[in-house]
């Protein structure tokens, strides 16, 4: 299968990290995955925030980017939703890529739940927003972690509540945002997880700099990575 590594300009810029573990998680599977040069941005931003006009020419160059490939994977639920869902009203002339988070794609396309991963940690689950209800991404990334092996996975309580980060809003609301982020800050610590995961970096940046700034000693790795790591380097 020719399957392409959109790593989202958020990734790129400040997780680079994640992109690689998709890339070599992918290749122990025994797939070979291409990082097209000419993606860029998906247009999430600007869209979120009103400027569509100037959000319909990365719709196009986004399809020119990734055109023939049969899987686009991405390691943002909130990205793959803006290409699946809201690409075809920016510009309904462009034919999007299959394009599937992370999870999605190794459970429902690659038929996979146990990937030989290896986290021998107290581990709690975020599942976000734009995955959760946007995806509908379901219990696939639990099934992963649960083949985990050494992990201590915990449920989290109230995990279908929103974070607080949700883009702009936490800047232009930011005391519902900070209100939010101390219900979910909360819920984390009555797990006694050591590492919080999500399948976006987004909403584990704004909880995680919670967690950090309180000093609570819980780190936060995203769900890619959780998943390439193996006995030796976990």
């Amino acid at each position: 299968m020719r399957i392409a590594l959109f790593i989202t300009c958020f990734n790129d810029t400040m997780f680079p990290d994640t992109g690689k573990a998709v890339v070599r998680l992918l290749e122990r599977l025994g797939h070979t995955v291409d990082f097209p040069a000419g993606q860029a941005c998906c247009g999430q931003m600007h869209f979120n925030t009103g400027y569509r006009r100037e959000a319909k020419p990365m719709v196009g160059r986004f399809a020119e980017a990734f055109a023939g490939y049969e899987a686009v994977v991405t390691p943002s639920g909130s990205c793959a939703g803006m290409v699946r869902d809201y690409h075809k009203v920016l510009d309904p002339e462009v034919d999007p890529p299959p394009v599937y988070e992370l999870s999605e794609l190794l459970v429902d396309v690659l038929g996979v739940t146990d990937v030989g991963a290896y986290f021998p940690h107290r581990v709690t689950y975020h599942p976000t927003c734009h995955s959760l209800r946007m995806l509908r991404v379901g219990d696939k990334p639990l099934k992963l972690l649960r083949a985990v092996r050494g992990i201590d996975l915990v449920e989290l309580p109230a995990a279908e509540s929103c974070c607080g980060f949700g883009g702009t809003f936490a800047l232009k609301n930011a005391d519902t945002s900070d209100a939010m982020l101390a219900d979910k800050m909360r819920h984390v610590q009555s797990t006694g997880a050591e590492v919080l995961t999500a399948g976006d970096n987004s909403c584990l940046m704004h909880i995680g700099g919670g967690l950090s700034r309180l000093r609570t000693g819980v780190g936060t790795r995203h769900l890619a990575e959780i998943l390439a790591a193996q006995e030796g380097d976990a």
